[in-house]
Parts: structure tokens; sequence; C-alpha cells
């Protein structure tokens, strides 16, 4: 299979389970949603330049960088044609962890079949990003303890929806839960606060450490 890839580098996580540990990132072309946030819009732009690239090349770049961590994102990786057999290839060398960022919206049942040891870092799309109805709830059914689910908060009214639905779906007790702020659109102390009010346990706050150590805008970090 062929793939559109728009970014394909070495960086640390910045966010999620693995953060602040380095990882090699495949970025591919294309989103089915448009949040008011996005920081990769221009990789969804249907002018965005990419580079054609097979499932044995995207391999053995990942090889040649010696980094165990994968990420793949976007966009939003699942859509690609022919993803399946891309996880298939990377979760088959045991020497690599292997992590999808997805966006909420597509259905995560296939891909959960294919391997356990794929982890999946699934964000909420919460109100301000116009995005939440096209949320996919049934995919609570299907995250655990290897995955991640990660609430981009803007507003109080975010953070609202975030504790009713992770009340809801008992998401602490089935998987691990990030709150994020969208970056410069609320106070942090307030998100800290709201969680204490709220005696949020086993939610973790987190901060995109890429966009501190670099411009917020910078690609291929």
């Amino acid at each position: 299979m062929n793939f559109k890839v728009v970014e394909k580098f070495v960086s640390i996580n910045g966010e999620g389970n693995l953060s602040g540990e380095l990882a090699v990132f495949i970025r591919f072309k294309g989103c089915n949603l448009d949040c008011s946030y996005c920081d990769t819009k221009w990789a969804n732009d249907k002018s965005a330049e990419y580079e054609v690239m097979t499932s044995n090349q995207i391999y053995d770049f990942i090889k040649e960088t010696k980094v165990k961590n994968v990420t793949l994102t976007g966009g939003e990786p699942l859509l690609q044609k022919g993803i399946d057999d891309l996880l298939k290839l990377l979760s088959s060398d045991e020497n690599l962890s292997l992590e999808i960022e997805t966006n909420g919206s597509v259905n995560l049942k296939e891909f959960k079949s294919i391997k356990d040891s794929i982890k999946f870092t699934m964000d909420y799309k919460l109100p301000s990003s116009n995005m939440e109805d096209k949320m996919d709830l049934s995919n609570f059914d299907y995250l655990n303890r290897n995955d991640v689910v990660k609430f981009v908060v803007g507003s109080i009214e975010d953070l609202d929806k975030t504790k009713k639905i992770i009340d809801k779906y008992n998401l602490t007790f089935k998987t691990n839960v990030y709150i994020s702020p969208v970056f410069e659109k609320i106070e942090l102390n307030k998100i800290v606060d709201y969680m204490k009010d709220n005696n949020m346990n086993k939610v973790k706050f987190q901060i995109q450490i890429h966009k501190i150590i670099w411009s917020k805008d910078k690609r291929g970090v």
C-alpha cells in the first residue's frame, strides 16, 4: 500500500504516557474533522505536499532511526487506506512500541483486534472544538490500560463535559485519562482548580511540552 506522508521525524513525545521519551513520528495527510484549535491544519489541506511511502519504506525509515517508540499521527492515520497492513507490519516487530494518535471519530474495534501491544491515544472532542457531534462513543468499550483518552479543554464548559464523560463511562477504571489545555486559550491554574474542586482522582493534567521547548507553530518536533 502507498501512504501520503507529510512529515517523518524524531523528537520527544510531547504528551501521553510516553511524554518526554524519544519517538519517531510518521504524520499522514488528511483528516475528517476540522477542530477549531487544530495545530496541524496544514497537514489536512488538499494542497499540502507529501511523500508517497509504502509500508516497507516506512518500516525501513523507522528502523534506521534506532528509536523504539513509534507514533503514527496526522491528520487521522486510521483513515489511510491500507493502514491495517502497516499496523500489522510495525506491531510484528517486538523491538518497537507502536502508538496511534486518533481523533475519536473512527471506530476502533477492527484496529484493536490486530495486536494487543498497539497503544491508542484517542481524543474526545469537547464543545470548543466544534466537532463533538462526530465522536464515536462506542470506542470507550474498546480502550484498555495500554491506551489513553485525551481531553483538550479550552473553557470551563469543556471541563464540565470532560468530567461528565469520565464519570459516565468510568474511564479512570478502564484506561489512562489526561486533560490538556488548548494552547493559550485557558489559564492553566483554572484546570488544576477544577480538578481539585471536583476530586478528579486518577486524571492527569499535562502540557504539550514540545510547544514549550520550541515555537508552537514549529514543524518536525
